[in-house]
This record gives C-alpha cells, sequence and structure tokens, in this order.
C-alpha cells in the first residue's frame, strides 16, 4: 500500500448523512415560513387570509412529523471523530418541547386568523411568526452552545417585530423597544458567558462540556468558568422573564398584538427555560453548587414579585386583563423555576439531577394549554370592549355562559384550584420537587404565593359571574354593538333587531376553536393528568 492510499484509508470523513426526519419539525416550520413569504407577493389583496391558512397548514404539518419520532431518540450533525458527541438530538425533551412551541404557534395562528388583522401587514406577519417558531422548535434539539445561541436568535428576532408591527402605534413601537433592549442585552451577556465556557473547556457541544468541567480546571481557569457559567445562566433569565430581569414583560404585552402577547408567554417562555435547562443540567452539572442556590433565589425572588405586582394590579379601579395575565406570566415563571433549582440539589448526577425536570416540562404543558386558552377568551372579549379592563368581563356568563365557564375554569387551573384538577397537580409536582431536593424554604415562599394568587384569580372568576351594573331583563350590553364596527372588527355582537333588542352573532371560528381546543385539552388533562404528570417522575433525557 503507498503512503498515498494509507493517508487516505486514515483520514477521517467530513461527509456527513442529514436524518432528514430528525430534523423535520423545525424545517417544516422553515419551509412554510419561505412558502408564506414567496406566496405573499402574488396573492392579490383580497385573498390575504389564504396566508393564515397556509400558516396553520404548515404548523400542522411540523406537528405530524412528530409522530415517527416518538419511538426512540435520533442524532444528527455529529462530530466525526465521535459519532456519540452531536449537535441536534431529537430526544423525548425534545419532542415534548416541540410540541408545546408548535402547538402554542398553531393556537397563536387561530387567535389571530379569529381577531384584527387590518391594522397589520398580513404577509410579513404570518411570515415573522412562522420563522419565529422555527427557531423555537429548533432550540429544545440544540445540544451545542452554538446552535443554541442561533436558535434562540432565530425565534427571538422576528418576535421584535412582531411585537412592534402595528405600524403608527406608540404603544407598540414602545413594546417592541423594551422588548429590542432587554434582549439584545440578555445575548451580548449570554455570549461572553459562553465565550468564557469555550475558552476554558476548548468546546461548544454540551456533553463535552460537561465531561471536561468534571475533569476539573487548572486553577485560574475555573474562575473563569464559574463567570462563563453565571453569565450564560443570566442571559437565560432575561429569557425567561425571570426577576429583575423581568422589568420588559408588562408594558411588552400591553403594547404588542394580543396574540402575540399570548405567543410570548407561552413559546418565548418554553424556548428560554428549555435553554436553561440544557446549559445548566446537560452542559454545567459539575457547577451546580454555583447555579442551583442562585436559582432557588431566583424562583423565590420572581413568583413573589409577580404574584405582589398582580396583586397590586388588581386593586386598581380599571386593571388591564392584559397586564394582569403578564405579571401571572412572570410569577408562573416562578413556579418553572423550582425544579430547575431542586435538579442542582438532587444526588447522583447526572442521572438523578433529571429527574425533577420532568416536573417543569408538566407544569409548561399544563400552563400553555390554560394561558392560551385565558388569551383566546381575551381576544374575544376584545373584540368588542377595545379598553379590555377585568371589569368589562362583569356578566359575561350571562351573554356567553360557555365562554365564561371556560375563562373560570382557565383562571381556576392558574390559581391551582378545582375543578382545575390539572392546576393544582402540576402545582403539587412542583411543590414536591422542592421538598425533595431539601429545598424546604423554598417550598414555603411558594405556598405562600400560590395563596396570594388566588386573590386576583378568584376576584377575576367571581367577575365573570357578576350580574352586569344596570342590567335588565335582556342579556346582552347594548353598548357592545357600537363596538362591532369598530377598530376590533364586527362578528361578535349583531345590530339591533326588530324589536329593539341586540342580539348575539357568532364568534369567528378560529378564536371558538382556539377557545374549545384548549378548554377541551385542559378538561382532558384534569380528567385524565397521568397523561402530563407522568413526565415528572421520570428523566427526559
Amino acid at each position: 500500500m503507498t503512503v498515498a492510499a494509507e493517508s487516505a484509508a486514515g483520514a477521517v470523513s467530513l461527509v456527513q448523512s442529514v436524518d432528514w426526519l430528525a430534523i423535520a419539525p423545525p424545517t417544516v416550520t422553515a419551509v412554510a415560513a419561505l412558502v408564506v413569504l414567496v406566496a405573499d407577493l402574488f396573492v392579490p389583496e383580497h385573498r390575504k387570509p389564504l396566508l393564515g391558512a397556509l400558516t396553520v397548514a404548515g404548523l400542522a404539518a411540523a406537528l405530524v412529523t412528530l409522530l415517527p419520532l416518538r419511538d426512540g431518540d435520533r442524532s444528527t450533525f455529529c462530530l466525526p471523530t465521535d459519532a456519540a458527541v452531536c449537535s441536534y438530538t431529537a430526544d423525548h425533551f425534545a419532542l415534548v418541547i416541540q410540541l408545546l412551541v408548535l402547538g402554542g404557534a398553531l393556537l397563536t395562528a387561530l387567535l389571530t386568523m379569529g381577531g384584527e388583522t387590518r391594522k397589520l401587514p398580513v404577509g410579513e406577519y404570518w411570515f415573522l411568526l412562522l420563522a419565529s417558531a422555527a427557531g423555537a422548535a429548533l432550540l429544545p434539539a440544540s445540544r451545542d452552545l452554538a446552535t443554541l445561541v442561533v436558535a434562540l436568535e432565530v425565534a427571538s428576532l422576528p418576535a421584535f417585530a412582531l411585537v412592534g408591527l402595528r405600524r403608527g402605534d406608540r404603544l407598540s413601537s414602545e413594546a417592541a423597544l423594551k422588548f429590542f433592549l432587554s434582549s439584545v442585552t440578555a445575548t451580548a451577556v449570554m455570549l461572553l458567558g459562553v465565550s468564557f465556557v469555550y475558552a476554558t473547556t476548548g468546546t461548544l457541544h454540551l456533553t463535552q462540556i460537561a465531561a471536561r468541567l468534571e475533569a476539573g480546571v487548572p486553577g485560574r481557569l475555573d474562575t473563569l468558568a464559574q463567570a462563563g457559567v453565571a453569565l450564560t445562566l443570566v442571559g437565560f433569565a432575561f429569557k425567561t422573564a425571570a426577576a429583575p430581569f423581568h422589568f420588559w414583560v408588562p408594558d411588552t404585552y400591553v403594547g404588542a398584538p394580543l396574540p402575540i402577547a399570548a405567543y410570548l408567554s407561552v413559546v418565548s417562555k418554553a424556548v428560554g427555560f428549555s435553554g436553561l435547562i440544557l446549559v445548566a443540567v446537560i452542559g454545567f452539572p459539575s457547577y451546580a453548587d454555583v447555579w442551583a442556590p442562585v436559582l432557588a433565589v431566583l424562583a423565590a425572588l420572581t413568583m413573589t414579585v409577580g404574584n405582589v405586582a398582580a396583586l397590586r394590579q388588581s386593586a386598581t379601579r380599571a386593571w388591564s386583563a392584559v397586564r394582569l395575565l403578564a405579571w401571572s406570566s412572570v410569577g408562573q415563571a416562578g413556579y418553572l423555576l423550582v425544579p430547575i433549582a431542586a435538579a442542582g440539589y438532587t444526588d447522583g448526577r447526572p442521572n438523578g439531577s433529571l429527574v425533577p425536570i420532568g416536573s417543569t416540562v408538566a407544569y409548561a404543558l399544563m400552563y400553555a394549554v390554560v394561558n392560551l386558552g385565558a388569551f383566546a377568551v381575551v381576544a374575544l372579549v376584545a373584540r368588542t370592549k377595545p379598553l379590555n379592563r377585568v371589569s368589562d368581563y362583569q356578566g359575561l356568563a350571562a351573554r356567553r355562559p360557555v365562554v365564561a365557564l371556560a375563562m373560570g375554569f382557565f383562571l381556576l387551573c392558574l390559581a391551582g384550584l378545582p375543578p382545575g384538577v390539572i392546576g393544582l397537580f402540576a402545582k403539587v409536582t412542583v411543590f414536591s420537587a422542592a421538598v425533595d431536593a431539601g429545598l424546604g424554604w423554598l417550598a414555603v415562599v411558594m405556598a405562600v404565593n400560590v395563596v396570594i394568587a388566588l386573590y386576583y384569580y378568584l376576584q377575576w372568576t367571581t367577575v365573570l359571574f357578576r350580574a352586569p351594573e344596570g342590567a335588565g331583563e335582556t342579556a346582552v350590553d347594548p353598548g357592545e354593538d357600537a363596538a362591532a364596527g369598530g377598530p376590533m372588527g364586527p362578528g361578535v355582537v349583531g345590530e339591533p333587531s326588530g324589536l329593539g333588542e341586540p342580539v348575539i352573532r357568532r364568534a369567528p371560528a378560529a378564536l371558538t376553536a382556539a377557545i374549545a381546543l384548549t378548554a377541551v385539552a385542559g378538561l382532558a388533562l384534569s380528567g385524565a393528568p397521568q397523561l402530563v404528570l407522568r413526565f415528572a417522575g421520570t428523566s427526559l433525557f
């Protein structure tokens, strides 16, 4: 054998085979985004609603591609020198989060189709929503820091534009600016942390980072590694709206188009928590003594700030429904942080530390369903009540009893009260994760915050079933007719009938479908909570 032949035989092949089935969910979503972008150039103005149908079809197709992946882990983009080290892994954790983000994006599309789009550039809106969803679907399967950061930015950058897409709206522009500045700051901090980690370990793959940090780094580099871990986690804390990095949330939710506020509350939050779980539990398990106490304190601070601020909001006369849901979202983020912090205190790493993560996933699934349902009802009310104050929900049970029952159910799930059984069980699993990890003080803080949250959730629930002020025999507020042709659009409350009484028209089919889907899912999970809670007792990786 010649020297050239020996050299060729010993060379490592740099040609990789791509597992297209494994990467199908984000790929199909990205292709759908490109199709919508191109179609927007040729579709006439009066047929623009077809772009919404294309978006829903693309997201539904992406969800279908998850079915063949449920049987086992699949990895691709692996190192030529080590097939066990890969940049993309479609494991159980990735599939569950992809189901959450793609399902959340699909419901967001339904909310948009059932709401007002005349003030929005339709083609750009659907393209940006799909592009953000593609990045969100890529992130939970990312297994190196470079792919993780790229996926995070692909999910975040379109979201900035979506928040500020209502041109000429001061609140929308202000919300987009606050969201952009806070997110850019978070990214800069995170990239600085990633550079420190790379300098100390010489790799970006999470499993290799974990192995090299576990083996130990030289004395001075250990300080640099700790700083890198801390800065990386701080960057993700911004993305999860953890206090004190939550300041952008209320104004962003209020200024954004209502469907985008719902999208940020669920999909954007899922993206942030997925990244936090991957870097903390898979990449930095040997530095749990650094990040676990910090996350525990952040969890206590976040849930307290969110619930106390919501409590103060509910004390004002004209409290905003969207702002209240924004502060509720911050409080719920605190609960989601508890199992991640508990993972750092669990003995028997690395496998033992992964078990509490299931509680975060179970809670995130519950929260996604009921919070999107609550936003769907808010979108319906906003069609006739543009200010969307909680007082506008007074008498909703008389006007729309089924919608009022659904909203009450969603709020009780968020509060953790029956008949919202899934909300109660999800809170119990998070509470158990804290107790099992020896974080008794955090469990006490959580219990206190659950009691605080009961006040404003129940207060809103009682408003739904309270008789409207000055109500007569008619079940519909005549004042709602004035808004039927206003900025929210027609279709909820009709014009007066021949007898002089207003009549109720059907809500848009897409909006009705969103409320029905979330209500049915919430009831199904409350009737069979094991469908979600089975994640809480097992490792997802």
